[in-house]
């Protein structure tokens, strides 16, 4: 009312810009961030390689990595992610330079080993990079492999790389296995922006659930192997089929848009609420190369194809999904028997009796993944909890997120959370089954804490502070489980001769014994040469070997081998491994250098700083009578080994 003093008259509203008229540019304040999101990315990675000048490779400890890495990698890492987050929200930087980040991010994490070291990372890689040079060499299937010849019943992984050896003209895969672990890691990022694009068009959620992704990815899995080469081609798989899926209509309630941005489950903004988005179903191409993609898993890996049928049974459970699940559903099955049954068929009527017993001990196959953290380095003990710290982590904010979003219990990424629980109930895969359980899971896991983390609320600089201090948690927890056992991960070229000397040495069908797996290029020849690998022996002879570990040796050989030539390699690597393990007494690749230095029948062929070579003849036990001659071959795969993918992996 006029004159009335309780009521102040609005201010007349400006009034708007005539069109075409310049627009302000925005002040400082505003354009900050967009300038800091934009230095941040090539500062950091500037900081990064200026860190990798100076590290001591031979100072690490039983945190690896970690104790020799400077203080430059770290702030890189912290430089890194804070550019990401202030980059997440900010309309003004384009999706490109999120893929910038997340590029530089996987190089960070997985091309920093990769730089330092000067020999391939990992002895399992050394061991497909053997199995490669073996196929190559017979021109298939490799004879007499023992306990490799799992690989000669699925070789997808090494034919590919044999083909690619002979197109490019390169002597061997150890030219580019180095690489396998930032390339693995950058190939999954496509097939997870389409899987997550199908899920959300909100590209904060979209990108925040990759950099999860990357930051909790930390079982180790991505290294040169069938199990990366086939994860890429599961995820693609996936996400093509996802991609597929009709929408579900679901009418849209007055009010705001439900948070995380428009989702596929959301009922479209057009007045036909009850009409999905699209219609599903495969056009003439697509379902031919998804089909391409499941041949070329089920002939590279054992356990992938029984994910990938997991996987795609729980996209099936929802009616609406069939038209498009069933056909890919029913190949990858259809596949997986008759390759099974066919040529992996001597592997599988093998272990037959193995799987029957663990589908009856869920409870054991669990269980079976867990380190005895009594036996560990004290280190060690303390990135086992962190380790299982963040897996609970991720699977605890992944359950809130299914619960506070109600919007996502309408998208695939619930079931495709849960698929793999049931080949973990099934088999213990070597005591592996937990890591890759939740290998399998991640994708989904990772949108779900997205999802919950990366909500709009009304103060955003709060927001962002919170979600940065959650990625650096979620990225140090990482760091921990990926670079703490690099001790016995890393080898020396010192180490690398010390192998190669041996074989020059060893004649065909000779013995090599190694106290535990960490040799580099152990399988060189594995076909001519059985291998007795003392950290894997049992009963009488592992508690012989840990009181006295020249009579454990002494067993451990004589009863395999007795009479035949045996080279045994001791290393710096091998004496990490059982000290960070507990497998076998820290002191045992010491005490047994100390002891056969001085024995009689035990001849010192090298020694450096890192490695020594012995060879000698063991003797059959004193009630051990020989059953006949020398055999003049590796005897073949005996029965009843246990399900564990060859190669293994931390």
């Amino acid at each position: 009312m006029a004159g009335d003093p309780a009521v102040t008259p609005l201010p007349a509203p400006r009034p708007d810009p005539p069109t075409g008229a310049a627009q302000a540019p925005p002040g400082w304040s505003a354009r900050l961030p967009t300038l800091a999101a934009r230095a941040l990315l090539p500062v950091s990675l500037v900081v990064w390689l200026v860190s990798l000048r100076r590290v001591r490779l031979d100072r690490m400890g039983d945190l690896g990595l970690l104790q020799v890495l400077p203080v430059l990698y770290w702030v890189a890492a912290g430089l890194l992610t804070a550019g990401f987050v202030l980059a997440l929200r900010n309309r003004r930087i384009r999706s490109w330079w999120l893929a910038g980040y997340t590029l530089a991010l996987i190089a960070v994490i997985h091309a920093t080993p990769t730089l330092l070291y000067a020999n391939l990372r990992y002895p399992w890689a050394w061991k497909h990079v053997a199995v490669i040079d073996a196929m190559l060499r017979h021109g298939g299937p490799v004879p007499h492999a023992g306990l490799l010849d799992p690989y000669n019943q699925w070789p997808g992984f090494f034919i590919v790389n044999g083909l690619l050896l002979r197109a490019t003209g390169l002597h061997s895969a150890l030219g580019y296995a180095s690489w396998g672990p930032p390339l693995f890691n950058a190939l999954l990022l496509a097939p997870l922006l389409l899987l997550y694009r199908a899920i959300s068009s909100d590209r904060t959620l979209v990108w925040g659930a990759v950099w999860i992704y990357y930051s909790c990815s930390w079982v180790g899995q991505d290294y040169f192997s069938p199990q990366a080469f086939a994860l890429v081609m599961y995820l693609a798989v996936i996400a093509s089929v996802v991609h597929r899926l009709p929408d579900r209509p679901v009418p849209r309630a007055p009010g705001p848009a439900p948070p995380g941005g428009a989702h596929r489950s959301a009922a479209p903004a057009s007045p036909a609420a009850g009409v999905g988005v699209q219609a599903g179903g495969w056009g003439p191409l697509r379902l031919p190369m998804v089909l391409v993609l499941e041949a070329a898993i089920v002939c590279s890996h054992q356990l992938t194809p029984l994910m990938l049928i997991s996987s795609l049974a729980a996209l099936a459970v929802p009616r609406r999904n069939r038209r498009v699940v069933l056909p890919p559903l029913l190949a990858a099955v259809a596949m997986t028997v008759v390759w099974d049954a066919t040529v992996a068929r001597p592997y599988l009527a093998a272990n037959l009796g193995q799987f029957t017993r663990a589908l009856i001990r869920p409870d054991s196959n669990v269980g079976s993944g867990f380190a005895n953290l009594g036996i560990v380095s004290p280190d060690q003990v303390m990135v086992g909890w962190i380790d299982r710290g963040l897996s609970a982590a991720v699977v605890l904010l992944a359950v809130i997120g299914f619960v506070r979003r109600p919007w996502i219990r309408r998208t695939p990424v619930p079931y495709l959370a849960l698929a793999p629980m049931p080949l973990l109930a099934a088999n213990s895969y070597g005591g592996e089954m937990l890591f890759r359980a939740y290998l399998f899971a991640l994708p989904a896991t990772a949108f779900l804490v997205a999802a919950l983390v990366l909500r709009p609320t009304p103060r955003p600089r709060l927001r962002s502070a919170c979600s940065l201090v959650l990625l650096l948690a979620l990225l140090g927890g990482l760091f921990f489980g990926y670079d703490s056992k690099e001790r016995m991960n890393w080898f020396t070229s010192r180490e690398v001769a010390a192998t190669k000397q041996l074989f020059a040495a060893a004649p065909p069908y000779s013995v090599v014994v190694s106290v535990t797996g960490a040799v580099p290029g152990v399988y060189e020849h594995y076909e001519d040469h059985p291998e007795v690998r003392l950290v894997e022996t049992t009963g009488k002879t592992r508690e012989l070997l840990t009181q006295d570990p020249l009579g454990g040796l002494e067993a451990a050989v004589g009863f395999t081998h007795p009479g035949v030539p045996a080279y045994l390699i001791l290393s710096r690597a091998q004496a990490a491994e059982c000290s960070l393990t507990g497998l076998l007494p820290a002191d045992t690749v010491d005490r047994l250098a100390e002891v056969l230095s001085r024995t009689p029948g035990f001849d010192l062929l090298y020694s450096n700083a890192d490695a020594e070579v012995y060879r000698f003849v063991p003797n059959p036990l004193p009630d051990q009578v020989p059953a006949g001659p020398v055999p003049a071959q590796p005897p073949a795969q005996p029965p009843g080994q246990p399900f564990v993918q060859p190669g293994g992996g931390p």
